[in-house]
């Protein structure tokens, strides 16, 4: 094939990084559209958070035969990974691209080269600049729609990864839980204990100083929970309420339990909608017509996704986290709601705790996720 990388340098170029994913996900029915300028503010230079401790390059893989994009990627670099890790990490992501071997190792090769100019010696990915934006690729699991903010990606690229001597870092897991079967008792039991030790439970705040009190807390107890999971590094508290400023208007406070100790936030139970219902039918065009699709077919959203399950560690004997999934659980299934089943998502295989806890409350494993790794 006829082709030749590029830097994305440009608007032009920009917009050709953008559309790909339309080309190359025309015919299948399970892809959901990322939202257009979500990415475009991401990989966008100017005034891009991420690059107060790191930097980034867009790059494209364009047909010389009539100027199509045919593939892209992003290379990146972490500092604050890096630091954390004491190894010179670099990092891939965004990718997509046509099924076609040799452009895909070409997009890889250029990002590595890019990062190994940079002293770069290991590449991880996929992860679009950190893992608090979109990372994985999906590895098993295609017969199915990606739930809110979950990866998805054509099934050639794993094999793409293991034609180009990638190696897997680590998987994670997606959960499946179907709502319509009770919850073991001991949840129950777990959030009458934690009630009796002095926990109150109350929904999220979503409006008002209120809500923006409850990020704050959310951060913290965020970053104290989870200050060791593998190849994360802390946001800030300014990325982390940029990002919550996004999703205000889309919480369910129903299915978004608080636990606090003598008015403190010790933990909570994250979970939304899953919006992709609705956000498939706007093409990943968020103007006056898709807002006005996407608020016709949000009335038929009847499943949600759980992001995070967080108890602070001392709090954990106190069976916040059993209270918390209990109320969670019962907020999907109360008078009026529509939810049928949840997924839990996404989960690393060595989270043990996690796993059980899930396992235990009734979620099955149905989509596998991976990230690879390579030496450069």
């Amino acid at each position: 094939m006829d082709f030749v990388i590029k830097p994305v340098l440009t608007e032009g170029d920009r917009n050709l990084f953008l559309d790909l994913p339309a080309l190359i996900y025309q015919n299948d029915p399970y892809f959901v559209a990322p939202i257009r300028s979500s990415i475009s503010k991401q990989i966008n230079p100017e005034n891009n958070l991420f690059l107060e401790y790191g930097e980034f390059q867009a790059f494209l893989a364009i047909s010389h035969s009539n100027n199509q994009p045919l593939g892209r990627i992003v290379a990146a670099i972490n500092r604050r990974l890096i630091e954390r890790e004491q190894e010179n990490i670099g990092l891939f992501g965004y990718f997509e691209c046509v099924e076609n071997f040799e452009v895909a190792q070409a997009l890889f090769n250029t990002a590595s080269q890019w990062l190994k100019e940079r002293n770069i010696t290991k590449i991880r990915g996929p992860i679009n600049l950190s893992t608090h934006n979109n990372c994985l690729f999906l590895v098993d699991g295609f017969e199915s729609a990606p739930l809110f903010m979950m990866p998805y990606n054509a099934k050639y690229y794993s094999e793409f990864m293991e034609k180009d001597n990638w190696q897997k870092a680590k998987d994670a897991f997606a959960y499946n839980f179907p709502l319509d079967k009770s919850l073991d008792n001991k949840f129950e039991k777990g959030y009458k204990i934690a009630c009796k030790s002095g926990i109150n439970f109350r929904p999220v705040n979503t409006k008002g100083e209120g809500f923006e009190k409850d990020v704050r807390s959310i951060y913290r107890v965020f970053t104290q929970a989870f200050s060791n999971n593998w190849s994360s590094t802390p946001r800030s508290e300014e990325e982390f309420l940029e990002e919550a400023k996004d999703l205000k208007d889309l919480i369910d406070p129903d299915v978004f339990p608080i636990a606090e100790d003598k008015g403190e936030m010790i933990g909570f139970f994250m979970s939304l909608p899953d919006y992709n219902i609705a956000l498939k039918q706007v093409n990943g065009k968020l103007n006056w017509w898709g807002i006005l699709k996407f608020l016709w077919y949000k009335r038929q959203i009847d499943q949600g996704r759980v992001i995070a399950i967080c108890s602070l560690p001392e709090y954990r004997r106190k069976m916040v986290p059993l209270g918390l999934i209990y109320l969670g659980m019962k907020g999907g299934i109360t008078k009026g709601k529509p939810y049928k089943c949840a997924e839990l998502s996404w989960v690393w295989e060595d989270n043990f705790p996690s796993r059980k806890l899930i396992e235990a409350s009734g979620g099955k494993i149905y989509k596998t996720y991976r990230i690879y790794e390579k030496q450069i």
